[in-house]
């Protein structure tokens, strides 16, 4: 009895001696290999093996390894939250979309409306610019009155490089809106395709 309670007594006097003798182990970036009782600071960023009191291993860290699933774990993440809020500005397009048109005659009615409205402003832009034209002629041919030591207004002068401006203004807004014609055409197709694939398959 008085020896099994020495050997009890020496297995416990002798852990807290194993605990102790565990150590830390890692390969440099100069090739040493260094050991510590704490991670050596020549080890930190650097894969570390943990050792028991044998000196066997028992734990593999890899700080880069971690930094880097990390790293991923976060750009996953970050995907996530992306294809998630995609997904939620779809269906509040697609909820907008069914509440906009009851049918694909609709959408047709609508787009016959907005390009009728482009086809409107095309040629009130092309009066504007025939008008603003005329104006331009008379400067000119009154400009053409101030010849030799005569000089022009600075009024006059001012009038048609303002003409000159318009134009151009003009001519730009025109492009524009003659450009709108197949914007329009591929938004409303785009309705269109997307109407028919909620109505016809509703769970889209």
């Amino acid at each position: 009895m008085l020896r099994t309670a020495l050997v009890v007594a020496i297995v416990i006097a002798v852990l807290p001696m194993a605990a102790e003798a565990q150590s830390y182990r890692c390969v440099g970036k100069d090739g040493k290999k260094y050991y510590g009782s704490i991670v050596p600071p020549q080890c930190l960023g650097l894969p570390v093996e943990q050792l028991n009191a044998q000196g066997m291993v028992t734990k593999r860290f890899d700080a880069a390894a971690s930094a880097a699933e990390r790293e991923k774990k976060a750009a996953d993440e970050e995907e996530r939250k992306k294809r998630e809020a995609i997904s939620k500005e779809d269906g509040r397009r697609n909820r907008a979309l069914l509440a906009t048109y009851t049918s694909e005659q609709d959408i047709e009615d609508a787009r016959a409306r907005a390009l009728k409205e482009n086809e409107a402003a095309v040629k009130d832009i092309e009066q504007r610019i025939g008008t603003t034209k005329k104006r331009q002629d008379e400067l000119k041919k009154e400009l053409g009155f101030f010849q030799g030591n005569n000089k022009a207004p600075a009024k006059l002068e001012q009038d048609i490089k303002s003409a000159e401006f318009d134009l151009k203004t003009q001519a730009d807004l025109l492009a524009a809106k003659k450009r709108d014609v197949s914007t329009i055409n591929t938004r409303y197709d785009t309705d269109k395709k997307r109407y028919s694939e909620l109505t016809k398959n509703p769970s889209k």
